[in-house]
């Protein structure tokens, strides 16, 4: 686990490598020289808004909120999306990759993590509607959210970019219309304007370009034509995704699984509960009682998980993240342990 105190030796290699991505024109890794003691703040935030003696509203008091390394837009969002057949995109797409895959008022849409890692953010158009698709690598998770906003009591549509901060390792946004932040799990802002307000999150899955395409032959496929020259295909991140280590401090953590396990969380009237992919993968059915709502959690063959409430027929929207980013965020989660008999 790299801390802020982590090891000197670990820090210099992490930044003279993520120096090198940089410079080189591409986005870089978080910058591991900040793991430095940071001005203190209270542990426990609670959800009631506070103001700064600079009168800026926040949730998570500013001194929390680190800088990734690339400045602000450093990490560049697709603002203008161009999508590829299924056929085309094949010719990239390694069979085992990752991707997203989203399925909204009919429309199938496919983002490929290989370009994600790059961007993190698409503020796309679907079935007319703006559509936010976010991915932190650095939490594993891969999240999408109307992309709509209260703003003196109106709705309004506004595109989101990444702000070069994090908290809890996990990626900030901005929008672009009050310049608030927010975190990408939860979808919530935690410093500005419009500190306090949620997101509304829809449904996506983070499944193998194999399954998807099989399931799935008439999606559109985001195309590596983004208008900015990244190496898409080659991942800066390593081992990463399988390793214990993290590059940024959380605020809670719990070793009782690997930290970097993937789990699907939910929150069901203020409740929260985890369950693990590979328990779905084993089992492919679970019932379970949250809250005292009888749910059903499902995956099937194309690797789709989906959740619904047993008694209102209604899904229940799920993330997709790296244990320790569900847990950093929901400490009193619970954890569904499976039967071992």
């Amino acid at each position: 686990m790299v801390t802020q105190k982590g090891s000197v030796g670990l820090i210099v290699v992490f930044t003279f490598a993520f120096s090198l991505l940089f410079f080189a024109g591409c986005s870089p890794p978080p910058d591991t020289t900040l793991l430095v003691d940071r001005p203190t703040v209270p542990a426990a935030e609670q959800d009631d808004i506070k103001i700064t003696e600079e009168g800026v509203k926040y949730l998570v008091h500013p001194d929390k909120i680190l800088s990734g390394g690339p400045p602000k837009d450093g990490i560049p969002a697709i603002d203008s999306p161009r999508f590829v057949s299924v056929q085309e995109a094949d010719k990239w797409i390694k069979d085992n990759e990752l991707v997203l895959g989203i399925i909204y008022k009919g429309v199938k849409r496919v983002y490929p993590l290989q370009i994600l890692v790059w961007h993190e953010i698409v503020n796309d158009k679907i079935a007319g509607d703006l559509i936010l698709i976010t991915y932190c690598h650095l939490c594993g998770s891969g999240i999408a959210y109307e992309g709509m906003i209260e703003i003196n009591g109106q709705r309004v549509e506004t595109e989101f970019g990444t702000s070069g901060k994090l908290y809890n390792s996990n990626l900030v946004m901005y929008d672009r219309k009050t310049d608030s932040f927010w975190t990408q799990i939860d979808g919530k802002a935690i410093v500005g304007e419009l500190a306090g307000q949620e997101l509304s999150e829809i449904s996506i899955d983070t499944v193998s370009w194999r399954d998807w395409k099989a399931e799935h032959p008439d999606s559109e496929v985001l195309s590596q034509e983004t208008g900015y020259t990244r190496n898409y295909g080659k991942d800066p991140y390593g081992n990463y995704y399988e390793d214990s280590n993290l590059f940024f401090p959380v605020e809670n953590e719990d070793n009782r699984v690997h930290p970097k396990t993937i789990i699907f969380g939910i929150e069901v009237n203020g409740t929260y509960k985890a369950y693990r992919e590979d328990d779905l993968i084993k089992v492919k059915v679970i019932e379970d009682v949250l809250s005292e709502i009888s749910i059903k959690v499902e995956r099937d063959e194309a690797g789709i998980v989906k959740i619904t409430n047993l008694e209102t027929g209604e899904e229940i929207v799920k993330e997709r993240d790296f244990w320790f980013a569900w847990y950093a965020f929901h400490p009193e989660t619970t954890l569904y342990e499976l039967s071992r008999q």
